[in-house]
């Protein structure tokens, strides 16, 4: 059983993993034994965190990527391969909130980028990675979903509508790559401590309601979604596909009381 989270021996590709989830992510799969491949927008933000690692002793190489470009996602899978060997998991954290303020207010170009980010670049990601993980006999596709797929939303409609998509992609690949050794997941983080949560955290009244919706009355950490990434990704959760996991303290099933 000491072996349940052992990731020794595979290779993760994590994007937007420069910071908040996706960074510590890349820390925790580094720390049970994966080799990580860190990417986010910039080569310099993605090689400082994979420098990190490498100077705690894992193994961990840094490249920069647009996800919103199709051919350069294709340019990270070759280098990612040609640095590290096959990718054995891939975790898409990559995400932007888009304009706050009700749905019919959002512009073409909002949708667009929203889309883009969310939903069509962790397609396109997948579509490049998932075929060849059924070739080798199996992997993993952790998708970062948020509750804000799970309820209405006056704020963030339009994020938790993209957000709502992946959760959906997880189900699908599930179903469509399950017969060849391939498992999909989301996770549906609540409010975490990140630097895209920070005006959130900041505004005291805000906060005042939220935790008082919060069972546990506190604020999530990075590397508690971290760790149910790396479970997903393990012989731990070898039985788990198609699932959306949700990691809010209990904010979605509280009754505010």
């Amino acid at each position: 059983m000491s072996d349940l989270f052992d990731l020794s021996g595979r290779v993760a590709l994590i994007t937007g993993a420069a910071s908040g989830i996706g960074q510590a992510t890349a820390r925790a799969m580094a720390a049970h034994g994966a080799a990580v491949v860190v990417s986010d927008l910039s080569d310099v933000e993605s090689s400082a965190a994979a420098d990190e690692l490498t100077a705690a002793g894992h193994s961990a190489v840094g490249i920069g990527c647009d996800v919103r470009d199709r051919r350069r996602l294709a340019l990270l899978v070759e280098r990612a391969t040609a640095a590290l060997g096959a990718i054995d998991v891939v975790v898409y954290s990559a995400g932007i909130q888009g304009p706050a303020g009700p749905l019919e207010a959002a512009s073409d170009a909002d949708w667009d980028a929203v889309l883009d980010v969310n939903v069509r670049s962790a397609c396109w990601l997948t579509a490049l990675v998932v075929p060849a993980m059924a070739e080798r006999g199996g992997g993993s596709v952790v998708l970062m979903s948020s509750i804000a797929a799970m309820r209405g939303n006056r704020a963030i409609g339009l994020y938790g509508m993209s957000k709502a998509a992946l959760a959906q992609l997880a189900r699908n690949l599930a179903v469509e790559w399950g017969p060849r050794g391939v498992r999909a997941n989301a996770i549906a983080p609540g409010l975490i401590r990140t630097p895209f949560s920070a005006g959130l955290l900041s505004d005291a009244m805000f906060m005042e309601r939220r935790l008082l919706m919060t069972p546990l009355r506190r604020v999530g950490e990075p590397d508690e979604v971290a760790g149910v990434a790396v479970m997903l990704a393990s012989r731990a959760g070898a039985f788990i596909s198609g699932q959306t996991i949700v990691v809010d303290g209990g904010t979605t099933v509280s009754d505010g009381s």
